[in-house]
């Protein structure tokens, strides 16, 4: 027997949804229009007026938004709502240029709740589960989003928060905590400082994980599994659009279930931004349709993937987005050649290798170079010079054959790479820096 928290939604007739999102569309577009200057005048140089858009059909008549946007109108510039009526803030990193600032209503802070709710129980939560949280607390919108569900379900919820993982193998440990919310490339360290205190996932008592706010692959997922004795799920999200919970993965693990009763999303070219049929890949677009404060028309995410409506065995309706293929401005383009850090993860775990790796990309004499550097374990360091050298040939000629272009390896030992208990730095491009 499957579980929903909100069957009437999850499990709506195509028709449902779609008249259900014409008519929150229409709402929102109006409501946009009428209180922010900025969509108000971006709609008027496009041509058009909320009368212009009577259904879901008429969406891709709509202006797109992107970050830069944000950043012009910091801020508050996108705020539809006077900020008296926000009762929260939050905002992103900001490594590159100015934060991105965004506002909740009690009524989109309940929305966002539902949202991560619908998540942890297609991962099997209920009640009776405790809710380990290291997500970031704070302007991250991760550790509070995941809080908002665990607290939605009745989970008993431990914000633990980042950092300090010996403590948190402790909390893990000594609290019986049965679900974990992180970044996946923090739950493989946990996995590893669970190793060094002498522990294995018998001396804990997780059975679920939903990890996000960075790619990972199934490659991944698997080692993850393995080491922490879980079931790991997916969960994507931004800031921008609400934070983590506006698609999540059921049981199949086949693509996460897109909330469509508060985001439309599409799939479009990312050179035109024309809409692609469902299928294909492109880039992802987002509308929001439920939210009052911070309320995105066509949101351009910079993230690859591609949309489909089959059915799940799940009995969800909502259709499914896949893991994101990577993201049209982190993609590397190498002599030519399109390179996203995904396809060398999966090369990695594949051979064997620890998801703990970094990519280095510089430039000499007008060539490109690219070194992967990546951990290994304590044994295999300890090996001869000749075999490390051979585990490097092979490691090299692998990435070639998928990548289609020479990559140096540089094996590591453990430890080496900087740990991240937030999201982890995959590139490292130093090109830039000779510009």
């Amino acid at each position: 027997m499957h579980r929903y928290y909100q069957p009437e939604i999850e499990t709506a007739s195509r028709e449902t949804i779609r008249a259900l999102q014409s008519e929150r569309l229409v709402r929102t577009v109006r409501h946009v229009y009428e209180n922010v200057p900025f969509y108000r005048a971006k709609m008027e140089s496009a041509g058009v007026t909320p009368d212009d858009i009577r259904s879901v059909d008429d969406l891709h008549r709509l202006p797109f938004s992107c970050k830069q946007d944000l950043r012009d109108t910091y801020p508050y510039g996108l705020f539809a709502v006077p900020l008296k009526d926000v009762v929260r803030l939050h905002a992103s990193s900001g490594t590159t240029g100015k934060q991105i600032v965004v506002g909740y209503t009690r009524h989109d802070l309940e929305i966002w709740s539902d949202c991560f709710a619908r998540a942890l129980v297609a991962a099997g939560a209920s009640d009776e589960d405790i809710v380990h949280i290291s997500y970031g607390y704070g302007l991250f919108t991760g550790g509070l989003g995941a809080d908002l569900g665990a607290q939605r379900i009745g989970a008993t919820t431990v914000p633990v928060s980042s950092g300090n993982t010996q403590r948190q193998i402790t909390i893990l440990r000594d609290f019986g905590s049965t679900v974990l919310c992180c970044t996946p490339s923090y739950a493989l360290h946990i996995a590893e400082v669970l190793e060094e205190m002498g522990l294995t996932k018998d001396d804990i008592r997780l059975r679920a994980g939903i990890f996000g706010a960075e790619p990972w692959t199934n490659e991944m997922r698997r080692q993850i599994e393995q080491k922490l004795g879980l079931k790991a799920f997916d969960i994507y999200g931004l800031t921008e659009i609400v934070g983590p919970g506006v698609a999540f993965e059921c049981e199949e693990q086949t693509g996460m279930h897109v909330n469509e009763d508060n985001f439309i999303v599409e799939v479009i070219d990312p050179e035109t931004g024309e809409v692609l049929p469902e299928g294909t890949q492109g880039e992802l677009v987002f509308t929001c349709i439920t939210k009052e404060a911070f309320p995105v028309l066509r949101y351009r995410t910079r993230d690859v993937g591609v949309v489909s409506r089959g059915t799940c065995s799940c009995g969800r309706t909502l259709l499914k987005m896949t893991k994101p293929r990577g993201r049209t401005d982190d993609m590397l383009i190498i002599r030519g050649v399109n390179v996203f850090p995904s396809q060398i993860e999966t090369v990695l775990i594949e051979k064997g290798y620890t998801a703990n790796y970094q990519i280095v990309v510089d430039r000499a004499n007008n060539t490109d170079l690219v070194e992967v550097q990546v951990e290994i374990s304590r044994e295999i360091f300890s090996d001869t010079v000749k075999n490390l050298t051979k585990k490097g040939r092979e490691l090299e000629e692998a990435l070639k054959s998928l990548l289609g272009i020479a990559v140096k390896v540089k094996l590591l030992e453990p430890n080496t790479l900087t740990r991240s208990t937030g999201k982890a730095v995959r590139v490292v491009d130093k090109r830039k820096l000779l510009d």
